[in-house]
């Protein structure tokens, strides 16, 4: 059955929705964007992801198509008219259609579209048994902290990762890993310490690896938040990668040695009951 998508100010059957040959999010990947989990019909930590929309926006010196209130009623009408229970919400904001220019349009009249895609986040078969990643080095833009458009070198690190057998790609830059090609990257050491590389330009801060770092602290496991390396990764007790489209996820095998024994770790296992749990009571199902 067609999804309902939404195309600025209107809700359309996806075949339907159309945008400008001008917009600068296609001809400049001008633009960002945010992706919302939704379990049982329902947004979790969205508040959280429209703040990051508003900075990735700021940062831009991008206007908003709307405000907070009015985008997160669009995206519950996306899940109502597609009968959401699980899965995300994808938006996305660029600058709008103007006449091809790299300097930025004056008064430009920013686009909004949105769109809903199904998957079993809960109960994912990759979280029982974990996932194989490879590294790569990250060939990225310098502002990684801002969510935009412009995927196509994580697109192409996600390609060699199945093109060698694998499920995901960790970035390296200067011998340390920034992080996944569409996640935040942890390692536990031997001792138990929770490492993960901390904020900058150089990786997204992370929906979820804010609620998880929370999460890690509240259990009393020590956190450092530095860089680290492949090596040190394959020295580690465990490792796993989080994001807002699958949670805690274990990483079992890096470059095809295993992390450990090759199964999913009792951190990572835990940190994502804890996850899942309370996102369940955030929104009354638990």
């Amino acid at each position: 059955m067609s999804r309902i998508v939404y195309v600025n100010g209107d809700y359309v059957p996806e075949a339907e929705a159309k945008i400008s040959i001008f917009d600068r999010g296609f001809l400049f990947a001008d633009g960002v964007y945010e992706v919302s989990s939704v379990v049982r019909g329902r947004l979790l930590d969205n508040a959280g992801h429209l703040a990051r929309l508003r900075r990735s926006l700021g940062e831009l010196e991008m206007p908003s198509p709307a405000t907070d209130a009015e985008i997160e009623e669009i995206q519950e009408q996306i899940i109502a008219r597609n009968a959401l229970d699980e899965g995300m919400v994808y938006l996305q904001v660029t600058r709008g259609a103007a006449d091809r220019d790299f300097i930025y349009p004056h008064n430009p009249i920013p686009s909004l579209v949105m769109f809903s895609q199904s998957k079993d986040i809960l109960g994912s078969p990759q979280a029982r048994t974990g996932i194989a990643v490879i590294s790569t080095p990250d060939i990225r833009w310098g502002r990684c902290d801002i969510k935009t458009v412009a995927l196509l070198a994580a697109s192409m690190a996600k390609m060699h990762a199945k093109a060698a057998g694998a499920d995901d790609a960790w970035l390296v830059e200067d011998g340390q890993v920034t992080e996944g090609s569409s996640n935040n990257t942890y390692i536990v050491t031997t001792d138990g310490t929770l490492v993960t590389r901390q904020l900058g330009t150089e990786i997204l801060p992370g929906i979820t690896r804010k609620a998880v770092l929370k999460l890690a602290d509240e259990i009393q496991i020590k956190i450092e938040e530095r860089p680290f390396s492949i090596a040190e990764a394959h020295q580690a007790r465990e490792a796993f990668s989080t994001s807002a489209s699958s949670f805690v996820m274990p990483v079992v095998s890096i470059d095809g040695q295993p992390v450990a024994d090759g199964q999913p770790g009792p951190i990572a296992k835990r940190l994502r009951e804890l996850y899942i749990a309370t996102a369940l009571e955030e929104i009354g199902q638990a």
